[in-house]
């Protein structure tokens, strides 16, 4: 299964393409789509809408996984993101590929095993589950791949379980349990 992980931001967006094979995820494409902050916000959005366009035509993905908002400490950041977001679901949408949405920490959870990792630890495991030679640069387009990695990870728990996420539990034997 071909997957786009895309990584929204209004200067940046990253995306990434993996290919997944019973379990093993190898890289097909990935870059970073730039826009000019001097540039019209609608002309900035389109240029997301086609540059993802023209990804999703070159490697015909069979899904998208895009990375949600986090607010932070900064929510003024998070508007223009908001907006790369939405013109990346629109991209999907004209070509009629589903979208999985996932948190940054469900992402970072899915790739290195912890939600508390930072860039460069998600940068290696990419490297790493993907078998590059190098981090994908820049930032962007790694944390895409991630994306897509978590996509494909979150795809095949669900296949394996007939659709139905599996969340862990505490032992109820142990103390505090039933």
């Amino acid at each position: 299964m071909v997957i786009l992980g895309i990584d929204p931001g209004l200067a940046n967006t990253g995306w990434g393409v993996i290919e997944e094979r019973r379990g093993e995820c190898r890289c097909r494409a990935y870059g970073c789509i730039h826009t000019a902050a001097d540039e019209a916000l609608s002309h900035r959005l389109r240029a997301i809408v086609d540059d993802l366009a023209r990804v999703v035509e070159r490697y015909r993905p069979a899904c998208a996984a895009i990375e949600g908002i986090y607010f932070g400490a900064n929510v003024r950041s998070a508007i223009p993101t908001a907006h790369a977001r939405g013109a990346a679901l629109v991209a999907c949408s004209l070509v009629g590929i589903e979208v999985g949405e996932y948190t940054p920490m469900q992402i970072k959870q899915a790739v290195v095993g912890t939600g508390a990792a930072d860039k460069h630890q998600v940068a290696y495991m990419v490297r790493s589950l993907l078998h590059l030679d190098h981090d994908p640069r820049p930032d962007h387009a790694a944390d895409a791949l991630a994306c897509a990695i978590c996509h494909a990870n979150l795809s095949r728990t669900a296949a394996l379980t007939g659709g139905v996420y599996i969340r862990y539990q505490s032992n109820p034997y142990e103390k505090g349990g039933r």
